[in-house]
């Protein structure tokens, strides 16, 4: 009788879970949904099953996050999916997960040799150095995310074949709920008041008319206010050789991270969110040549635009 080749020894892999990162960009981009741990924890149900799928076994399961500020406690929901949650105290600016979630993986890279594979739930580009030092210890390195809130400069960095889209690891039915209620928020269905019998109705806005404001209030942050004065300061600059009327909002991001070195992405992106809530802006989409892009127009009428466009310095200065 031929002998049986023995099975495969399993790799190992260790999954470390920014936990921070998904949950506040599943609350801010899908409008604060409920049953938001469930979510996560499906998240994360997945993934340990998709690298299993790999031949993947997760010895080391770690969730990072300031647990006591959120809204919720997901610590029990982890600890019965095997995942060790890591408190760690952040501040108003930056949280210390990502470098909890850092020290915890080096210390990983160094005293478990029997571990090959990295894995990062995250999307922060102040991880790059530590996928980088991974990657030359001969470590396969992957990242889940959502690409929303996933740095381009960590994917060029990672290439597109050691990515893992998060929206994939979700299942379809929960995605397109989170869509469906994304959709409702962003265009909300108003009804138009009853008008008196005899007044005579405003004609409709025509159907190419741009999208209206949302209802002005107050910036609620110095650093919203630093955020828009940064915009009045980049139209100001833009428009040394032409008006320009609109800044495109992937460059903007990008030019954002100099602005706001010590925020993350999905914290500067949602600065973008809070000032668009405040009325102060909106986000409008553009047709391109190739792909459509998206820009962020200011609203003239906004008292804190209208201060931030008078103090912004000279495109010399």
């Amino acid at each position: 009788m031929a002998n049986r080749a023995a099975p495969a020894a399993p790799s190992y892999a260790a999954v470390f879970v920014d936990f921070e990162n998904v949950y506040y960009f599943l609350k801010n981009h899908f409008h604060d949904p409920p049953d938001l741990n469930d979510y996560v924890l499906a998240l994360v149900r997945k993934l340990r099953e998709t690298l299993a799928q790999q031949g993947l076994d997760c010895l080391v399961l770690n969730a990072y996050a300031d647990f006591e500020r959120l809204a919720t406690a997901p610590q029990g929901g982890l600890y019965l999916m095997g995942v060790a949650t890591r408190n760690v105290l952040g501040t108003h600016h930056k949280n210390a997960a990502d470098m909890q979630l850092c020290i915890d993986a080096l210390e990983v890279l160094y005293t478990r040799p029997d571990i090959g594979t990295f894995v990062l739930v995250a999307g922060d580009r102040d991880y790059i150095p530590l996928l980088q030092h991974l990657r030359r210890q001969a470590r396969q390195v992957l990242v889940a995310g959502f690409r929303e809130a996933t740095s381009g400069d960590l994917l060029q960095n990672l290439g597109p074949q050691h990515f893992i889209d998060a929206r994939e690891l979700l299942p379809a039915a929960t995605l397109a709920l989170l869509e469906a209620r994304r959709a409702d928020r962003l265009v909300p269905a108003k009804m138009p008041a009853a008008e008196p019998v005899g007044k005579p109705t405003a004609p409709p806005p025509p159907a190419d008319a741009p999208p209206a404001f949302d209802p002005v209030r107050p910036l609620a942050s110095p650093d919203e206010q630093r955020c828009l004065a940064f915009m009045a300061a980049e139209l100001l600059r833009l428009s040394q050789h032409r008006a320009v009327g609109e800044l495109w909002l992937t460059p903007f991001l990008r030019r954002l991270t100099d602005e706001f070195p010590a925020l993350p992405e999905y914290e500067r992106r949602d600065l973008i969110n809070s000032l668009r809530t405040a009325g102060a802006l909106r986000i409008e989409k553009r047709e391109g040549e190739q792909h459509p892009f998206s820009v962020i127009v200011l609203n003239p009428q906004h008292p804190a635009v209208r201060a931030a466009q008078s103090a912004a310095p000279p495109a010399d200065a």
